[in-house]
């Protein structure tokens, strides 16, 4: 009997599936902007809707500087005190260890590391890792601190303003985010973090549809062109290439049934999330926008009775937010497959 082959899909968010399409030219850019011998800058936030690959990038971009000897990689959890977590993570590797020992930084005083004889324990966490960064640099050394899912909390506060402090003294400390756009904006906000305005932000755009097409060809064994109107059903968002990808190894030929828990899956773990979060008018201009089948900007806005100046703010939120897009002048479109199903379905029933 021929051995069952493993779904080379996933459910999973965040965990870098087997079968993936990569953002190689969005990887490269990064990499080479952060490598450069004067980088343009030393941040860079990655935004995007629930579900558009945030996280699968970040690892990414993680391997790829995981490979460079000069480079150490560190990612935080959002949710623990940033700096002692920094401080913990760089001192946890045996080489930088014994470069922060000879270098008689004592960290003991946080929980981290051991007593060192005759030093006396440094008593300010960023004063510690600021000897630590510039003890790295010393042996040409480069920091990269990742950070998934930042929002503005007072841990990504402090860190956020010691990480300015740590530039402004050109240490070799390197910062990447992803977060979604209204938590990175929340963030840019805070008065004292406005230099985070200056830094890149890149909302992570649709996959490729003719490298979607390729995949789902050769796994299911499909015609370019039948693979191509399967991509087309995700409308390139990545968690919907990886569930359609999943149902249809899972079901095969049984369409009704991969319809049906495609749709289902999306709306549980992605669409009702997004729902929830979005203002009481968000939901009503995109209930017009999925009763306006044309997406035309004038037709949407007779039938919600709105002036362009109202609905504009409107427009433009979601956009940012990856919900719709408005890539074609005067019209704006769902960037999420199947979502005006869901808004038309869902609209009022909480109210």
């Amino acid at each position: 009997m021929e051995k069952i082959k493993t779904n080379p899909f996933t459910l999973d968010f965040g965990r870098e599936p087997y079968e993936m399409i990569p953002r190689s030219v969005l990887l490269t850019d990064l990499v080479n902007d952060f490598m450069a011998e004067n980088p343009s800058s030393h941040i860079s936030i990655i935004t995007g809707v629930r579900g558009s690959g945030k996280t699968v990038f970040m690892t990414s971009v993680c391997k790829r500087f995981k490979e460079e000897k000069d480079w150490v990689v560190v990612e935080l959890n959002p949710d623990r005190d940033l700096l002692q977590n920094l401080a913990a993570k760089l001192n946890g590797e045996k080489p930088l260890k014994d470069l922060f020992s000879a270098a008689k930084i004592n960290l003991s005083a946080f929980g981290v590391g051991v007593q060192i004889s005759g030093t006396d324990p440094e008593q300010d966490i960023e004063v510690a890792l600021t000897k630590m960064l510039t003890t790295l640099k010393k042996h040409n050394k480069k920091v990269l601190v990742a950070i998934d899912e930042v929002s503005n909390t007072p841990s990504m506060k402090v860190f956020a303003s010691a990480y300015q402090i740590f530039l402004r003294q050109e240490l070799p400390i390197f910062l990447l985010m992803t977060g979604l756009f209204e938590n990175v904006r929340q963030l840019q906000d805070q008065k004292t973090l406005t230099f985070l305005y200056r830094a890149p932000r890149m909302a992570l755009e649709p996959l490729n549809m003719g490298r979607m097409a390729d995949s789902y060809a050769r796994i299911f064994e499909l015609s370019f062109s039948e693979a191509l109107e399967m991509a087309k059903k995700t409308k390139g968002f990545s968690f919907a290439f990886q569930v359609l990808g999943y149902f249809t190894w899972k079901y095969r030929k049984d369409n009704e049934r991969i319809r049906a828990e495609y749709k289902q899956y999306l709306e549980d773990f992605v669409y009702e999330k997004i729902w929830q979060e979005l203002s009481s008018e968000d939901r009503r201009v995109l209930y017009g926008i999925a009763k306006t089948p044309s997406g035309n900007v004038a037709a949407i806005r007779k039938f919600l009775e709105m002036d362009n100046n109202r609905f504009t703010p409107y427009r433009t939120r979601l956009i940012r937010k990856g919900i719709v897009n408005g890539n074609t002048y005067g019209v704006v479109r769902f960037a999420l497959p199947l979502f005006e199903n869901f808004v038309l379905e869902h609209y009022g029933l909480e109210e």
